[in-house]
């Protein structure tokens, strides 16, 4: 629980004394976990999904090798970009091709990634969700030749509804998500520590819930056993935006804080916010 200070000036939020535990890939928690331990929050880091490349390039590489064919390119995440310019690396493809199409990105960490490649974002949407990336685009993709880079498994929402609109959509693989083994008695150990038992878990996206999920075991009742207790001593679940909390309430988790902007920076805001 937080520690209490006195002060002359108004309090900032702050999280001393509060451990949270961040369940996002290794290479990725650095600035979630940064952020939290500003505020003074103890951080506990288990990732609960692993970046993985892809079994075959193939059809990612055949479409980098013909861009020239493409209007529009879309990428839902920083994964993605990282594994979409590593290819065009490994296959000498500079940037010329990439001069004429136009670019969308799910949000505002996925557009600066973009960019720091010297490519300009033309959309972005005001949620960074699946669905308004479909808004987005609704009334320019029509006869369109677009090209999805993402993840293995992903939900279908921005094909499906894009193809509905008209477009001609090819969805390939940069990379996928798998559970990192090593995490499983990692997890189950700090959840049975009263010392090292967290305040508060974050969830990143759909993926790191249903990972949480596994690597505690299958049975629904398992998992609802890291809320148990009495309410102001429960593990607070903490959600960075509505796909992920409907993924946690799909598995019967409660939905304690949920960031108002889809974000890394929005989650921390949310989680200084709420009264733990």
């Amino acid at each position: 629980m937080r520690k209490q200070h006195t002060s002359r000036r108004p309090k900032a939020p702050n999280l001393v004394g509060v451990r949270v535990l961040v369940g996002r890939a290794r290479h990725q928690a650095s600035a979630l976990s940064a952020g939290l331990r500003e505020l003074g929050a103890d951080v506990l880091e288990i990732p609960f999904i692993e970046i993985r490349k892809p079994r075959s390039y193939k059809a990612l590489d055949s479409a980098l090798k013909n861009l020239a064919e493409y209007d529009w390119l879309i990428l839902t995440s920083v994964n993605g970009v990282d594994a979409l310019w590593e290819r065009l690396r490994k296959l000498h493809i500079g940037g010329k091709p990439m001069l004429h199409l136009k670019v969308a990105a799910i949000g505002p960490a996925t557009a600066q990634a973009i960019e720091r490649h010297g490519v300009k974002v033309n959309v972005v949407p005001k949620e960074y969700v699946a669905e308004s990336v479909v808004a987005s685009l609704r009334r320019t993709v029509k006869a369109k030749r677009v090209l999805l880079a993402r993840a293995k498994v992903a939900r279908d929402v921005i094909p499906r509804e894009l193809r509905k609109l008209g477009a001609r959509v090819d969805v390939v693989e940069a990379y996928e998500t798998v559970i990192p083994q090593a995490s499983r008695q990692r997890l189950r150990a700090a959840l049975q520590s009263s010392q090292r038992r967290p305040d508060v878990i974050t969830f990143t996206s759909s993926s790191t819930v249903r990972n949480f999920v596994a690597l505690l075991g299958q049975s629904r009742g398992r998992v609802g056993r890291v809320h148990m207790g009495r309410e102001e001593n429960r593990v607070r679940f903490a959600s960075i935006g509505p796909i992920t909390s409907s993924t946690l309430r799909e598995f019967g988790l409660p939905v304690d804080i949920e960031a108002a902007e889809y974000t890394i920076p929005g989650l921390i805001k949310a989680i200084a916010k709420h009264e733990l």
